[in-house]
């Protein structure tokens, strides 16, 4: 089990610097410090699926609201039944995008709780690292960077976080449920900072 980074650790800040790195044909050269450069989201994936070559695969993930306990969102086989629901996005990249519908309260929540289990191949993955970066209307509204660290090879490892979420104002809440699907994100995940899959997803409040 991965130790949570904390509230506070949780969040990074995101970088000035508006240039968007690297494309398809160059994702061997993206690192870390390149995708923290987003000011947008990107065009496209930024890497082929075969680029996992660590096999790693995502199991079970659960989000609920630290105060009360809630779940608002749980995976196929995390047992619980989410108040959240996501649909895969139609096309070649479904396995890599996905469209959430969340309760609109989530807006108000806190802290959040996020539970994960995944499995990795037969390779050892060293420094096993997640940028996810958030955007409302095409801006960046929050960075978090989380290190799994090593994973040895053909285990299952299940991660906890627990982390602030922004305080929204009554017309940001008003303004995200009034633009559904304006907030996206970009999940970028490295192994000794290689770049080694990248997903997208994107929400609404209800």
């Amino acid at each position: 089990r991965g130790n949570s980074p904390g509230a506070g650790g949780a969040v990074a800040e995101a970088a000035t610097a508006a240039e968007q790195p690297g494309n398809m044909s160059n994702w061997q050269s993206i690192t870390p410090e390149m995708v923290l450069k987003h000011q947008r989201p990107s065009d496209g994936f930024l890497c082929p699926m075969e680029a996992n070559t660590y096999g790693i695969e995502f199991q079970e993930f659960q989000i609920k609201d630290y105060s009360s306990g809630k779940t608002v969102y749980a995976s196929p086989g995390a047992g619980a039944a989410p108040d959240m629901m996501a649909t895969a996005v139609a096309g070649d990249a479904e396995m890599r995008s996905v469209k959430y519908s969340f309760p609109t309260d989530f807006l108000t929540f806190q802290t959040i709780r996020t539970a994960l289990r995944f499995k990795v191949g037969d390779q050892p993955a060293n420094n096993f690292r997640m940028i996810e970066i958030h955007y409302f209307k095409d801006k960046v509204v929050r960075v978090y960077d989380f290190t799994f660290g090593f994973c040895i090879p053909n285990s299952t490892n299940s991660w906890e976080a627990i982390y602030d979420v922004p305080k929204y104002t009554s017309s940001q809440v008003t303004d995200y449920v009034a633009n559904p699907f304006a907030h996206k994100s970009d999940s970028f995940y490295f192994v000794d900072n290689k770049l080694i899959m990248h997903n997208k997803a994107e929400y609404q409040y209800v």
